[in-house]
């Protein structure tokens, strides 16, 4: 019973982990792109 709990709270928490760094990693992309662009352009 215990280690059925433990494996639904832990699929529901990578789930929450993945949808958390989702955002944060298409900002990173987002921000890492523009950033090499400009720096391209600057130089």
């Amino acid at each position: 019973m215990l280690r059925a709990i433990a494996d639904v709270l832990r699929s529901i928490g990578g789930a929450i982990a993945t949808v958390v760094t989702l955002p944060f990693r298409a900002v990173a992309r987002l921000l890492g792109g523009a950033s090499r662009s400009t720096s391209r352009s600057a130089h």
